[in-house]
């Protein structure tokens, strides 16, 4: 007969929002049951109330209140179930898994994912995974709880990564505001990069990697945290053509300054403002800066091309410096020399007014996510003549020229092994 596991429960008497009673156990797994009351007779706090939740632990032998004294006595009984008792009934029985059972529920879970995650690199475990169920990261990771984290990506194109380094020098500047040491230096972080995408074989996807804080607990300040952290995922991708889209100006705040310019996993407003697009219909939002004028997308910087021929973008001081956008006002003048575009005439990085903006011929989203992807509607009215324009389609085909040319220094070639 299997013996059961005996551990002190500490629990604390708590009154919820509504002035009823609860106990609230602190505990340490494995052996845990959620009962419906505490079972020492003598205990004030033994009957469960209306509308509470009572808990006990399956192999715990006492607990205490918060002063010390001993308040119940919970018997010893094996277990394999955690038990929620609502209004005194148990209202559903939560497995206590093994590991091997975690594993094959992890296993099943990844099938079911919209998204091919092909490799994962941790520095919790010191190496790479192509196994979706292991692709995690502990909650005491002060990225998971408290979003101290910075984060990047950068595109694999037929076995090259695009703008490996403007990237993550990006991520590094992002981790030096964000008070984040990173466990490695730039050297090495590059080298983990290749070789997850390597051991991926992806061809054309996605690499996305992040620094955190790292483990520790649960409380606000890193100094608990005994080491940063760095992750790295490869997933499949692929980028649609610069068909037209509409967009709606969100209601949510926009960053301030500080925060937007910061490559942050504290993307909430950024949700919020897509949601809020989704809601309406429209592809994603437009965001407007303190003063009223054009900022960015939710995760996409902005352009527009003036009725005078001019493309302006929105200063980097107040949005994120996406890198996609800077390679592209080093494209632009390219297509002016070649006059590629008729009428196209210069490029400016400057403030955009809401009226110059709606006015304008041509509109568009910039990122790496997109590339290059044309706004034929803002707000319900047709942006131009309602279609995708000639300077939209121009910088988009030279950004897919920029991706395919091997002999740019802008393509790092993966090392895949033989047979990948």
């Amino acid at each position: 007969m299997a013996m059961a596991m005996a551990m002190d429960l500490h629990c604390l008497h708590v009154a919820g929002l509504t002035g009823l009673q609860g106990t609230v156990p602190r505990f340490s797994p494995p052996l845990v049951s959620l009962g419906s009351r505490c079972l020492n007779a003598g205990c004030s706090r033994g009957l469960l109330r209306r509308n509470s939740v009572a808990i006990t632990v399956r192999g715990s032998t006492s607990c205490r209140r918060l002063r010390g004294e001993s308040c119940c006595r919970a018997q010893s009984r094996d277990a394999a179930t955690v038990e929620v008792a609502i209004d005194g009934k148990i209202d559903d029985v939560v497995p206590v898994l093994n590991l091997s059972e975690v594993t094959e529920r992890m296993q099943s879970l990844s099938k079911t994912r919209p998204e091919i995650f092909r490799a994962m690199y941790s520095s919790v475990i010191g190496g790479i995974t192509t196994d979706p169920a292991a692709m995690v990261i502990p909650m005491d990771d002060h990225m998971v709880h408290r979003g101290h984290g910075v984060f990047d990506t950068a595109i694999i194109y037929n076995g090259f990564l695009y703008e490996l380094d403007t990237h993550l020098d990006r991520l590094l500047r992002s981790a030096a505001s964000s008070k984040i040491k990173s466990p490695f230096d730039r050297a090495t972080l590059r080298h983990i990069l290749l070789q997850t995408v390597a051991a991926s074989g992806c061809r054309r996807g996605s690499l996305r990697y992040w620094l955190s804080a790292g483990l520790g607990g649960f409380g606000l300040s890193s100094k608990e945290c005994y080491k940063s952290t760095f992750y790295a995922i490869v997933s499949d991708n692929t980028y649609k053509g610069p068909e037209g889209v509409k967009v709606v100006t969100t209601t949510i705040p926009i960053k301030p300054p500080f925060f937007a310019t910061v490559k942050s996993v504290n993307y909430l407003p950024n949700v919020l403002a897509q949601l809020e697009a989704e809601e309406q219909g429209a592809f994603t939002a437009v965001w407007l800066d303190s003063e009223g004028y054009i900022a960015e997308g939710p995760n996409m910087n902005i352009a527009v091309l003036s009725k005078d021929g001019v493309l302006l973008i929105p200063p980097f001081d107040n949005v994120l410096a996406g890198c996609t956008a800077r390679r592209m006002l080093e494209l632009v003048p390219t297509l002016m020399e070649k006059k590629l575009v008729a009428g196209l005439v210069g490029v400016k990085v400057q403030k955009i007014s809401v009226q110059e903006a709606k006015s304008a011929s041509e509109m568009m989203l910039i990122g790496s996510g997109v590339l290059v992807k044309s706004i034929i509607e803002w707000d319900g009215l047709p942006v131009g003549n309602g279609n995708v324009g000639p300077l939209t389609s121009a910088i988009r085909e030279a950004v897919q020229r920029d991706l395919e040319d091997i002999t740019a220094e802008k393509l790092v070639p993966v090392p895949y092994a033989s047979g990948l």
